[in-house]
């Protein structure tokens, strides 16, 4: 073999080599993406650093590291010392770009003391319970595959027959939930804030994997058959980011589809497609391995690596696509800026089905935290939003008749 023969097949061979290096490490980055995705975490990412609590009269200040969450005006919970610590922040009292700190007012600590903490993480769920709220709530348990899921009732003065049944996002609790409660009482519905499977309250799946909503949702339908098996004869959805997802399939999939009188979506997640290539470019991942994560997500082999007991049905829950599907009268509320989730889907599904979807658009709010920049003007809509929705149908015997017959998967 001559010279030139020898390193070309040597090129050959080590391109080769370099090829199935590269193949495995893609298909190991896109295993790593695709399980990030749907694994619940064990423990939340305490990434707000806390500086300094000072007196301030009767009350307390806190300086935080400036960074995109902790410069924007409103009211905030932050979470510390593992999440047992909950203290609700207020307004911006000074702000010192070239210090990178923010001071903020400490409204309340409910648990834990915030003198102590070092490190937490921000959050739009600003009370810990109704009570915190000022609401009487009652402790129920709804049955649901593999056990039972807590949840808590907070009932409306009266006896009402629609009910609102309210449904957190990915990696949050029902506390995220409750800055609804007050809107939904002033209507007259009663108010079941509810958990999930995986969300560290409700039992864990088999897989102990999200399904992203096309598995969640059928604890929703457990969820509306407590609410009518106690009275209920319709039911408005609210959901937050993923919830807005669950929300969307039970609206699609459930038996008792026909007594949601209506949705309120904040930040919803429309099309998973969309949200997956956001993260993997946010998190430089090369899109083309990506989408070989939502293929490993979507394909029934992938489950073997995922750890999924069913393959997740991305398609199916891609409501851009589907927007004329959509046959419940919606709201949704989705900030411009919103770095986790993003609007456009949103917008598009409102123009593609303006019948049925409304959107309402804030801006400098970020993920779901649209109530905490401007509670006046989220309450504001949803309630003249749903007195519309709410209102006498003309024709009693309309809901019977909308294109909702079609056999249910499963």
């Amino acid at each position: 073999m001559s010279l030139r023969a020898k390193w070309t097949l040597g090129g050959v061979i080590a391109g080769g080599a370099l090829a199935g290096l590269m193949a495995t490490g893609s298909s190991a980055l896109a295993l790593y993406f695709a399980r990030r995705v749907i694994t619940p975490a064990r423990q939340r990412l305490a990434n707000q650093e806390v500086l300094a609590v000072i007196r301030e009269g009767q009350g307390q200040q806190v300086i935080l590291a400036a960074n995109e969450d902790t410069t924007v005006d409103g009211v905030y919970g932050l979470f510390f010392d593992d999440g047992k610590g909950h203290a609700r922040i207020g307004r911006i009292v000074s702000y010192s770009p070239a210090e990178r700190t923010v001071l903020r007012e400490v409204e309340a600590v409910y648990s834990g003391d915030l003198n102590t903490a070092r490190r937490g993480w921000w959050s739009g769920a600003i009370h810990p319970d109704p009570a915190a709220v000022g609401l009487p709530a009652e402790d129920v348990l709804i049955e649901v595959d593999g056990g039972q899921a807590p949840a808590w009732l907070v009932r409306a003065g009266g006896e009402s027959s629609t009910w609102a049944v309210m449904v957190h996002g990915r990696g949050a609790t029902r506390q995220e939930a409750l800055r609804a409660v007050r809107p939904a009482l002033e209507l007259g519905l009663p108010s079941l804030l509810v958990s999930y499977r995986n969300d560290g309250l409700a039992p864990s799946a088999d897989d102990g994997r999200y399904g992203l909503g096309s598995t969640e949702w059928r604890d929703v339908e457990a969820a509306i058959e407590y609410a009518m098996a106690n009275g209920a004869e319709e039911i408005v959805l609210f959901g937050w980011s993923m919830g807005g997802a669950i929300c969307l399939q039970t609206a699609d999939l459930s038996r008792h589809r026909r007594v949601i009188r209506a949705m309120v979506l904040d930040a919803p997640v429309i099309n998973w497609v969309n949200v997956l290539a956001h993260h993997a470019e946010i998190n430089r991942i090369p899109s083309l391995v990506g989408r070989y994560g939502q293929l490993m997500l979507a394909h029934p082999l992938g489950r073997r690596l995922t750890g999924l007991s069913a393959p997740v049905d991305l398609k199916a829950m891609d409501w851009v696509s589907r927007a004329v599907e959509l046959r419940t009268p919606t709201l949704i509320i989705h900030s411009v800026d919103d770095e986790y989730v993003p609007y456009g889907p949103s917008a598009i599904l409102a123009e593609r089905n303006p019948e049925m979807v409304t959107f309402e658009t804030f801006n400098h709010a970020r993920h779901t935290k649209e109530w905490n920049v401007d509670p006046g003007r989220w309450e504001g809509l949803v309630k003249a939003w749903l007195r519309q929705q709410l209102a006498p149908r003309t024709n009693p015997g309309q809901a019977a008749e909308e294109p909702h017959d079609r056999p249910i998967p499963g």
